[in-house]
């Protein structure tokens, strides 16, 4: 787990935003940012919420209660196609919300799940040692993909398509989108930001994605950066030789992996020191290109 503290090492001067003000901030133009990943840079993403509805609703299931954050087009006809935005380390901060309407002004209904909500408010603490052994450390992979599952069935039940669901997730989320196309069945196509294919074991974390790519039943598009001190090129090079030897996975056999050359950790982030506008410009627009050609 240590190659998360990546995501810790600029934290953000934020509001303390409970999950219940959600929907008053988004009214509002916005949710603030973690806490821990500051300062905010003047560069970062603002979408507006024009022709847009967006709210924090909740996932009722079991003894679990699992906030998301909803966006979508405010005038749809039809079921919309489903994106489900996992966050890194940071949780449900304002970069993670400004995805979710970026993917909604294109057309989806877009779903934030807050999967660290059982251990605790990510956006509050302000200690990366912290963050890690109170919050990343007791959020399981297990309970994780349930997540995943109950966010695809609400979803379904609230204006989404059946079938067109795609994934999308930054750092640690990327690793969620790799073990969510391998072990959870109905998503049709997932893109992983610089997310760990390897790494330590933990009872908590049983698995790496690269362990489970036989198992994959969506295929990834894996966007890395080539300066990343955290993932290898080696590392990714592997995951792309492991998948192509599996001749007999249509999944693995689809996958696609680019490799930015200027880019380190986190160039999305637009929020972040670690933002590289050209490769987040183009892995957005090859992002948005292949939930389209999967039939996301």
């Amino acid at each position: 787990m240590n190659d998360f503290i990546q995501d810790t090492k600029s934290l953000i001067n934020a509001s303390h935003t409970s999950r219940r003000d959600f929907i008053k901030t988004s009214s509002l133009g916005g949710l603030g940012y973690a806490l821990a990943a500051s300062p905010v840079s003047a560069q970062a993403i603002k979408t507006d919420f024009n022709g847009l509805k967006c709210s924090d609703e909740t996932i009722t299931y079991g003894d679990s209660k699992l906030p998301i954050y909803v966006a979508k087009p405010e005038k749809a006809s039809g079921p919309l196609p489903v994106m489900i935005v996992v966050s890194e380390i940071f949780g449900v901060h304002e970069y993670i919300a400004d995805v979710a309407r970026r993917f909604a002004k294109l057309g989806y209904l877009a779903i934030a799940p807050e999967f660290f909500y059982r251990a605790g408010n990510p956006q509050q603490v302000g200690s990366m040692a912290q963050l890690m052994s109170d919050i990343v450390s007791k959020t399981p992979d297990q309970q994780v993909l349930q997540d995943v599952e109950e966010t695809m069935k609400w979803a379904k039940e609230h204006g989404g398509h059946a079938t067109r669901i795609g994934i999308n997730g930054f750092c640690w989320g990327g690793r969620v989108v790799w073990l969510s196309c391998e072990k959870v069945r109905g998503i049709k196509a997932g893109v992983a930001w610089y997310g760990r294919l390897t790494g330590e074991k933990t009872p908590n974390f049983p698995n790496t994605p690269i362990e489970l790519a036989n198992q994959l039943k969506a295929p990834v598009l894996g966007l890395y950066g080539a300066k990343d001190a955290g993932i290898s090129v080696s590392t990714v090079s592997q995951m792309q030789n492991t998948l192509h030897q599996l001749k007999t996975n249509r999944a693995a056999q689809q996958s696609e992996f680019i490799l930015y050359s200027a880019a380190g950790h986190a160039f999305h982030a637009d929020y972040r020191a670690t933002y590289v506008p050209a490769a987040a410009k183009d892995g957005w627009e090859k992002a948005t290109a292949w939930f389209k050609e999967k039939g996301v």
